[in-house]
């Protein structure tokens, strides 16, 4: 009889934080395109003002200064969340790798037992036909 794998337990747990891990990770991606797509709109929507806006006196090339220097202040926090982003994503690949190692690790090791298993089992049933062929040959030559 094939005894089961005794860190059955410690397996199932450690592909439970690799499914957390790999949640984080597609979380932390997520965010990483959606401040790449804020930044790509607003890099756009400041190209539009630029070619739509004409100067016609000084109060409306200060207005277009101010609205330009928004929306660069703007890119900059963009740029500080998408940099905050790529480094949560960062930590959460390396967090997923560790949390695959482990897995992996035990994986082996149940391969490895499912394997030693497999030959014990053959080589009881191997043990059991040989049994029962020797007693036929001491039953048949009795005869």
């Amino acid at each position: 009889m094939a005894r089961r794998f005794p860190l059955a337990g410690l397996l199932r747990l450690r592909h439970a934080e690799q499914d957390r891990a790999a949640a984080a990770l597609a979380a932390a991606n997520d965010r990483v395109r959606d401040a790449a797509d804020a930044r790509i709109a607003a890099r756009r929507s400041l190209a539009d003002r630029e070619d739509t806006q004409p100067v016609t006196d000084a109060a409306t090339l200060s207005a277009l200064a101010a609205a330009r220097a928004s929306t660069r202040g703007m890119l900059e926090e963009l740029d500080a969340v998408a940099r905050s982003h790529r480094a949560d994503a960062d930590e959460a690949q390396a967090t997923y790798n560790a949390a695959r190692r482990a897995a992996l690790g035990l994986e082996k090791l149940e391969d490895q037992h499912d394997r030693e298993q497999a030959a014990e089992d053959l080589r009881t049933e191997q043990n059991a036909l040989d049994e029962i062929a020797a007693r036929r040959r001491t039953e048949g030559g009795a005869r």
